[in-house]
């Protein structure tokens, strides 16, 4: 019998908050995986006293349709407190690991809050050198209402980008599955060889190269 995915909530956001926090900063990234294209992250402040029918329907993004993950970041920007959004190229990917990449896409995020973050609940991870306290929650995205809620705006950020990205680098359907490694995203690396933002370090682009 499959059981049903559970349903983000303010668990960890209260915990914070009786501990005197009010800007407690939900953080994930997306694209870590693709072949092609940025990595992202985004950091939400999300008010504390919050009573919206959405957030109901709020799961990690990774669940959601393109449809409700769009509708969702709308409602989702209207009532932040705070949001920021940080990207690292391919070209950085290539050049410092996914990690580094990844880890600076999250900090990048985190710079942009205004008001700035007190704390920090990020989806697994930790981030060195950054002095805010902070907590890696497990399955953050699909437990953490303000980590699901940055995830979908991550998601939806990095989206759009794919889809202005494939206006300048046509031919490799990269409105369609936004860089990740598709049957068709593949068939059109094999043909096309890769284009200036595929990541040339990971498989198989860095094979296709050599």
């Amino acid at each position: 019998m499959t059981k049903n995915p559970p349903i983000p909530c303010f668990t960890e956001e209260r915990i914070l908050e009786a501990q005197g926090y009010r800007y407690i900063a939900g953080i994930d990234e997306v694209g870590r995986g693709a072949l092609a294209g940025p990595v992202a992250a985004a950091a939400v402040i999300l008010p504390l006293r919050i009573k919206a029918g959405w957030l109901k329907l709020v799961r990690d993004s990774k669940q959601l349709s393109p449809e409700k993950r769009e509708v969702l970041s709308l409602h989702i920007h209207r009532v932040a407190v705070s949001i920021g959004i940080g990207t690292v190229s391919s070209e950085l990917i290539d050049k410092g690991g996914i990690v580094k990449a990844t880890y600076l896409a999250m900090r990048l995020a985190i710079k942009q809050l205004s008001p700035p973050a007190e704390t920090l609940l990020i989806d697994y991870l930790t981030l060195p050198g950054v002095k805010l306290p902070q907590k890696g929650v497990t399955d953050g995205d699909s437990l953490c209402i303000s980590i699901a809620c940055a995830s979908i705006v991550a998601k939806v950020a990095r989206d759009h980008l794919m889809v202005e990205m494939d206006k300048t680098y046509p031919g490799y359907g990269l409105a369609q599955h936004k860089g990740y490694g598709t049957e068709e995203h593949l068939a059109c690396l094999q043909r096309l060889g890769p284009c200036p933002i595929h990541r040339q370090s990971f498989s198989p682009v860095k094979d296709r190269r050599e």
